[in-house]
């Protein structure tokens, strides 16, 4: 499908904090290609594979981590950009790197952070990933960053539209290279971040189930997800339940996604450029107001039942004190962190405090736990429930 008038054009792109001279463009890509391709590269992309989606350091191998469920979005992404015709470069690029700043330990490492780092403007992982892709993940020479186009770091930015009061991370930042934070971002951002949405709302059912968590028939009081249950089973008379699941979960899919499609080609009438998607006033790619009804009913299912569940409160408690007692130690003893770290740690508040928490949320799971066990000798009890 060609590009739509409303589409980001890479030939048209705004361009790079810093030029690289001497740099050869490897390969024929567009800029939104490249950008893709040093995400996948980086080692922030990597480190995903260690980390939190809504287990903390799971045993078991079928588990989401953040890197399958980014390349969960990214697929979800793809499949929306390309039939509305946008650029699915661009799409998938922020769809893989939405993810790049959660710290070890999912929302609970984010809010240990945060606390440690109040006095010093806090911490928020959107505005992380910024700080890991411009400043902290620097495979090139002489420059800082991954050196993303303009349109990457705006959609990154405005992850969930507009920011109007952004923190300090953001603010550095946006002083630095001005993203335009008071305008909707592209519809590639826009689409990205519901195709997030999309993952996350029906594959943690799929691990909540697994793990025991979740209870289908706490499910199925859901009227929506009754009536589709009913729909697969009349499909599949003969399946057993598990395989049913699996078929639910792709089926619930397919129906976001269809609703997402037909409701945003309506927003779209009369818009003929991606001005006119900035300028907007607000999100154009959407659900219709049923389905955003029931996708907010879901969300709170899941918060009641799965992210809010007592023993994961409870792991949650025990993560966060593994990331305070090791901000704690690395800030009265630095060369308790990796050298490189260290020799470059800041003397004055509030970069030095700074600096410790970005050594912190560079962490997988697994490496805080063994830096934990290192330091205060033995393994922090408790931190896996599944």
């Amino acid at each position: 499908m060609s590009r739509a008038p409303y589409a980001a054009d890479p030939a048209a792109s705004r361009g790079r904090e810093f030029d690289q001279p001497g740099h050869t463009a490897r390969g024929p890509r567009s800029a939104f290609q490249r950008d893709r391709d040093r995400i996948i590269h980086s080692i922030a992309f990597r480190r995903l594979a260690g980390k939190t989606q809504v287990f903390i350091a799971p045993d078991g191998d079928h588990y989401r981590v953040r890197l399958t469920h980014s390349l969960e979005v990214a697929q979800i992404g793809r499949v929306v950009a390309r039939n509305l015709g946008l650029d699915e470069d661009l799409t998938e690029a922020l769809c893989l790197a939405h993810d790049l700043g959660h710290p070890p330990f999912g929302h609970s490492g984010e809010e240990a952070l945060d606390a440690a780092l109040k006095p010093r403007g806090g911490f928020d992982h959107n505005g992380h990933t910024l700080r890991t892709v411009m400043r902290l993940d620097s495979p090139y020479i002489g420059i800082e960053g991954l050196n993303l186009s303009w349109e990457v770091l705006e959609g990154l930015a405005k992850h969930n539209g507009p920011v109007d009061d952004p923190q300090w991370a953001l603010a550095e930042l946006n002083a630095a290279m001005p993203l335009d934070l008071s305008l909707w971002p592209s519809l590639e951002a826009q689409v990205a971040a519901l195709a997030d949405d999309i993952a996350y709302d029906n594959h943690d059912i799929d691990d909540g189930v697994r793990a025991g968590f979740l209870d289908l028939d706490d499910l199925l009081t859901l009227d929506f997800l009754a009536d589709l249950w009913r729909e697969v089973k009349g499909r599949f008379p003969h399946a057993s339940q598990s395989e049913l699941l699996r078929e639910f979960t792709r089926t619930q899919i397919g129906v976001m996604v269809n609703d997402l499609l037909e409701t945003t080609r309506k927003g779209l009438k009369g818009i003929d450029t991606i001005e006119q998607v900035r300028g907007a006033g607000g999100p154009i790619a959407r659900f219709s107001p049923g389905m955003a009804q029931q996708e907010r009913q879901l969300k709170r299912f899941m918060y009641d039942r799965l992210y809010h569940h007592p023993e994961q409160m409870r792991t949650a408690d025990r993560a966060k004190d593994v990331i305070a007692r090791l901000y704690a130690a690395y800030d009265q003893q630095p060369d308790l962190m990796n050298a490189e770290w260290h020799d470059k740690l800041p003397e004055e508040e509030p970069a030095r405090g700074r600096h410790i928490a970005d050594y912190i949320a560079g962490m997988t799971d697994y490496f805080a736990i063994r830096q934990y066990a290192e330091i205060f000798g033995s393994v922090p009890e408790g931190l896996s429930n599944v």
